[in-house]
């Protein structure tokens, strides 16, 4: 995740004290050198929305094998033990499941910080008040586009308006919440509209997910923003989180999955105000890039381990079987080793890029989809030959 507002202004918010800290240079197992990665646990495949995007290919029905409750709290235990920071319950549609909150009180009972990815479409005023309640950190709520738009991608009439409502039952108890919107060509001119929802929402936070090619989301290549159309969309980002900071209004903006985006943002500050720029540059440093495998994970619905939520064709061992940290601190797996310490690997422009300290190559898992070559460079890279130092 690349923090606008943190950039910016040095706004802190919980998320900056895992992405910006200078133990985490060096780190090779978690977010910082004493501490273990950001999970997201898939808790079900189960949905009961369509989405065209969808990088879990989930459907309205009941899938076999997933993690019982019991297995779901020893796992819990088990990431606890690996000082595991924040346990992201996602799906699917993780409040399908009828034990889910249970689990993430469990979860913040053991330390975690319990967070939840949801359509927001199941979120009645008395499930908002009953996720307050057991100190839930923060509720992301799914939205790419208003109304009509948002409604064809999810596959379903009506998602928008159950998905509002959602979103105003978590506003009304006092609960942090915040929308998720993936960028492509067919929303891109929704994101001055999306700001101004949140301004009238009275939303905390929004994240714009930059596609990545996995589940459905690989039937969609050909749907994603040129790179004219990803500096757009930044530009438009910027200048709306400016004008926000401007009029007081405190928002968390963020961009996920290209750490481009931050490269962008200081070359943008360099040639208006250096000293901002400087401070980006040393933000950036500490983050690192891109750190699958390293600061974040992801446990599927069945118990298998991931680098992250789109690269779930490769996976390092199964936590029914031996403990999440036994797993990923164990080098033997190529791609999990590789991870850690990518930069070698790495193939074509990233290999060369004058800020790869700051990227460290991106999303592997599009690169693999383009190319077929895990270590190839990411094709989501927006930014020219000349601005990453291969053509003077």
């Amino acid at each position: 995740m690349i923090s606008i507002s943190k950039l910016l202004f040095d706004d802190e918010y919980f998320g900056d004290s895992l992405r910006y800290h200078h133990a985490s240079r060096g780190a090779s197992h978690g977010t910082t050198s004493g501490s273990g990665p950001v999970v997201v646990w898939n808790s079900t495949r189960t949905c009961n929305l369509n989405c065209i995007h969808c990088y879990m290919d989930s459907e309205a029905k009941k899938y076999s094998g997933e993690l019982t409750t019991e297995e779901a709290k020893q796992m819990i235990d088990d990431l606890a033990d690996f000082k595991v920071p924040v346990l992201l319950f996602s799906g699917g549609e993780p409040l399908i499941r009828p034990d889910i909150l249970e689990l993430a009180e469990y979860a913040g009972s053991k330390g975690i910080r319990p967070t939840l990815s949801t359509n927001g479409t199941l979120i009645s005023r008395e499930v908002a008040q009953r996720i307050k309640d057991i100190g839930v950190g923060y509720v992301g709520i799914s939205l790419d586009g208003l109304r009509e738009v948002n409604d064809k991608f999810r596959g379903k009439p009506g998602a928008f308006q159950s998905a509002m409502e959602g979103i105003q039952n978590c506003v009304a108890v006092g609960q942090r919440v915040g929308l998720r919107f993936t960028i492509n060509r067919h929303n891109l001119a929704e994101l001055d509209n999306i700001f101004d929802f949140i301004e009238e929402e009275k939303i905390n936070r929004v994240c714009f997910y930059h596609l990545v090619y996995s589940g459905r989301g690989n039937q969609m290549i050909q749907d994603d923003v040129s790179p004219e159309e990803s500096r757009k969309a930044m530009d438009i980002i910027i200048r709306r989180t400016i004008d926000f900071e401007q009029r007081g209004l405190k928002k968390e903006i963020l961009t996920v999955d290209n750490h481009c985006d931050g490269v962008y943002l200081y070359l943008r500050a360099l040639k208006e105000d250096p000293d901002k720029a400087q401070s980006i540059k040393d933000l950036l440093s500490m983050n690192g890039g891109n750190r699958s495998g390293i600061a974040f994970a992801q446990i599927d619905p069945l118990g298998y381990v991931h680098p992250d939520q789109f690269t779930q064709h490769i996976s390092f061992g199964n936590i029914r079987e031996r403990k999440f940290g036994d797993i990923w601190t164990d080098l033997s797996h190529p791609i999990l080793a590789g991870l850690k310490d990518r930069k070698p690997l790495l193939k074509g422009r990233c290999a060369k890029c004058t800020f790869l300290h700051l990227c460290n190559g991106n999303f592997r898992t599009r690169a693999e989809a383009v190319t077929g070559d895990f270590w190839e460079s990411d094709p989501a890279c927006y930014l020219s030959d000349q601005e990453i130092g291969l053509v003077q």
